[in-house]
């Protein structure tokens, strides 16, 4: 590819890498106003299980955009890593639901959900931080 290209696809990285901050954290906000809402649970988290979804389609794109564009090893694998940590986001959910919903093993596993959010959260700021620095250098960076 040409160097011209592959800087440009280094600041789609950086965009890509901000716009999915900006979506996790609006999962908080989600999260937060279906803890709250007095509809049934399965109502209220819709819109956050649904943008979790879009969430972990976004973080494998990341993770393809930021190989295209050639960045450093490193920033490949935390955006593999925001992949897969979204993955187990559904994993704290279903096994803290075999442990019982509203069972005190339930709660313990279910709040590892909101702590492995704020891992996400740390971890795509880290890629953003670092993305934006890259894309500012351009290719020597790489």
């Amino acid at each position: 590819m040409a160097a011209a290209t592959i800087d440009g696809m280094k600041k789609v990285f950086a965009g890509l890498a901000a716009l999915l901050l900006f979506a996790v954290v609006t999962q908080f906000y989600l999260a937060a106003s279906g803890a709250f809402d007095t509809a049934p649970a399965e109502e209220s988290f819709q819109p956050h299980r649904a943008l979790g979804n879009a969430i972990l389609l976004f973080a494998v794109v990341l993770t393809v955009a930021a190989a295209i564009a050639r960045v450093r090893g490193r920033l490949i694998g935390l955006s593999g890593l925001v992949a897969g940590l979204v993955l187990l986001q559904s994993v704290i959910r279903e096994v803290a639901t075999v442990a019982g919903a509203g069972s005190r093993a339930g709660h313990f596993i279910f709040g590892l959900h909101a702590v492995n959010g704020l891992v996400i959260a740390g971890v795509i700021g880290m890629i953003v931080r670092e993305s934006w620095r890259v894309a500012r250098v351009g290719r020597t960076a790489s």
